[in-house]
């Protein structure tokens, strides 16, 4: 999907993703999906230029495995100067914390750069999550 290049893209990300994958995996899962998704699209409005049209592009997958559901999400925008990259943010800071999140709920992430942009990817494998995120039944 793509969403503007603006706060409200995050929101229109976070609602379509929920919407799509609600029933579909754990709600526990689901939830640190869409925490995820909107901290990737916020970074990208905040920190990164948008791609032509002034958008940023969304897109998750979601594959079957023998532990349970296995997701990717993806945020494609315009690029930055600087990279992503973790930092460390003081106990008073407003923000630098994002990433933390990220890694602290995805079981992996990474950027991947061409001639066009960056896109930002977390993959979530609940067999590598917190057992809450593993189906039961």
């Amino acid at each position: 999907m793509v969403v503007p290049h603006h706060a409200t893209g995050a929101r229109l990300a976070r609602h379509r993703l929920a919407d799509e994958l609600a029933g579909l995996v754990p709600p526990a899962l689901l939830a640190d999906l869409v925490a995820v998704l909107a901290e990737l699209v916020g970074n990208a409005v905040r920190h990164a230029d948008p791609l032509p049209g002034g958008v940023v592009r969304v897109a998750w997958r979601l594959r079957t495995g023998r532990t349970g559901p296995l997701l990717s999400v993806r945020v494609t925008d315009g690029g930055a100067e600087a990279g992503p990259r973790m930092r460390a943010a003081g106990t008073d800071a407003v923000d630098g914390r994002g990433l933390h999140i990220v890694a602290g709920l995805a079981s992996r992430w990474g950027v991947d750069r061409d001639g066009l942009g960056q896109s930002v990817w977390a993959e979530f494998d609940p067999a590598d999550c917190r057992p809450d995120l593993i189906p039961t039944g």
